[in-house]
């Protein structure tokens, strides 16, 4: 039952996110520019900020 239910799961993300589809690939790019901008945004505001041993 179990195999059945995560077949049932994988076969529905295929149909809905096929490898060719142009759209997936544009969502996969905006997904990797979000994650990189959140990240440099993170960077930026640790700046200067004293991340030594002894701060904690």
């Amino acid at each position: 039952m179990r195999a059945r239910a995560t077949a049932a799961i994988a076969n529905a993300f295929i149909r809905a996110f096929p490898t060719s589809s142009l759209r997936a690939g544009l969502l996969r790019q905006i997904a990797l520019l979000t994650g990189a901008v959140l990240f440099v945004w993170l960077l930026s505001l640790t700046h200067g900020l004293d991340l030594s041993a002894g701060f904690f």
